[in-house]
């Protein structure tokens, strides 16, 4: 069945505009088609159709059409300003109407394609932008965190610095006071050995004017004169006699030695320290007394006890680096990254901290215990309350009389319990 053509339309034009309101006739809106182009308008609403080959042409893509109270209200914009004679071509055969609607198909086709090319581009420049400004912000964030670096190491290398000093200030005290000690020890040994000569001295004098006595005045002269030869020289003055030994490496005597040995093993060493810290440029910086994981720990507790956590974290670090088997480093850093809110990284310490306290004896017990609380807080926080409830009894098992322990299981297993009950 052929489509039913609209007549009565009305239009309505000013030099610049056309009105044109289209009836619907009780067709529901969302079944009518409208296709546009400037110089044909054609809207189908089955079993309707209305088909209007232009006067003018119009600014198709300006113009408007609005769908409402069972009408098609259009505005149509012309291109040119004048007054219209009439809405559609008067004269216009059959082949001429199939032509006009040829040119408008490709028309609406190559616009398509030209605004489906204009989208892509835009899309892929809108890509472009946000690519760039999601590297600068990356960028901004890197440089932050470089600084933060770099500010965290330069505190901790002053940090080293003073504790230096202090220890150098501190040594030298205690060096000063060793040889004041030394030296009152000296005197003291020295008045009591003019003491006892003095004694002696008296003593002998004693006994040889017994002796005197008993010989008679006839040998005051030669016993005058034996005392004479007798006489005990003054003592000689204190000093210091420095002794300098040959430095050595090894703790025995060089004639104990065997140096080829002992070449062999300081040329390892040395190229073992080589390779380190072309590995560790950290170290670079560090004597060879600071390049020793215990130090750099207690470096890092005494950070953690000052609250500075990040620095703490950068010694933990560099000591694994150098000896990545000892539980208390990752013990230790767990617990700043627990202060600092780390919550997933506190995890993951906590959990190789157990794994190198193995096998499970009463030395390691303090230790494992510390890692099943601070691993179970950290679950906690993440509300995973389940997981760590299984640190907290597994804590309990290492120490069931700790009873902040037993209170905060007994606070989770309520949490999980209200949870279920929800």
């Amino acid at each position: 069945m052929p489509p039913l053509q609209i007549r009565d339309y009305s239009w309505q034009q000013t030099e610049s505009t056309v009105y044109l309101s289209l009836p619907l006739r009780g067709v529901q809106p969302r079944n009518s088609d409208i296709f546009c182009t400037e110089n044909y308008l054609k809207v189908s609403y089955p079993p309707f159709l209305f088909e209007a080959f232009l006067y003018a042409p119009i600014d198709d893509i300006n113009s408007k059409a609005k769908i409402g109270n069972d009408a098609i209200v259009f505005t149509l914009y012309k291109k040119e300003i004048g007054m219209w004679e009439a809405l559609s071509l008067a004269s216009v055969d059959k082949e001429m109407m199939q032509k006009i609607r040829e040119k408008s198909v490709l028309q609406a086709q190559e616009r398509a394609q030209e605004l489906t090319k204009a989208k892509a581009i835009s899309k892929r420049e809108n890509e472009r932008y946000a690519l760039k400004i999601m590297m600068e912000i990356e960028e901004d964030e890197r440089k932050k965190i470089e600084n933060l670096k770099e500010n965290e190491r330069k505190k901790a290398t002053e940090d080293l610095e003073a504790w230096k000093a202090q220890q150098k200030i501190i040594a030298a005290e205690e060096e000063v006071k060793i040889q004041r000690e030394v030296k009152i020890c000296q005197q003291k040994k020295q008045i009591e050995r003019e003491k006892k000569k003095s004694k002696d001295k008296t003593n002998h004098i004693k006994t040889m004017k017994s002796k005197n006595t008993i010989k008679g005045s006839s040998a005051n002269s030669i016993f005058s004169e034996t005392l004479k030869d007798d006489c005990v020289p003054a003592p000689r003055s204190v000093g210091n006699i420095k002794i300098q030994f040959t430095p050595r490496v090894f703790p025995t005597a060089l004639r104990e030695s065997h140096v080829a040995e002992e070449e062999e093993w300081l040329h390892k060493q040395a190229e073992a320290r080589r390779i380190l810290n072309e590995d560790i440029p950290e170290l670079s910086d560090l004597k060879e007394e600071e390049k020793n994981p215990e130090w750099l720990k207690e470096k890092g507790n005494t950070l953690f006890g000052t609250e500075n956590y990040l620095a703490a974290i950068n010694a933990y670090n560099l000591a694994i680096r150098l000896n990545n088997k000892i539980p208390s480093l990752y013990l230790n850093r767990a617990a700043c990254h627990l202060k600092l809110k780390n919550l997933h990284k506190t995890i993951e310490d906590s959990s190789k901290a157990l794994e190198l306290l193995i096998p499970h004896v009463a030395d390691n017990a303090n230790a494992r215990m510390k890692a099943h609380v601070r691993r179970g807080t950290a679950f906690c926080q993440l509300e995973l309350y389940v997981e760590g409830l299984q640190d907290y009894e597994a804590a309990l098992k290492i120490d069931p009389s700790n009873r902040i322990l037993q209170k905060d299981a007994k606070k989770i297993r309520n949490i999980i319990q209200g949870t279920e009950l929800e």
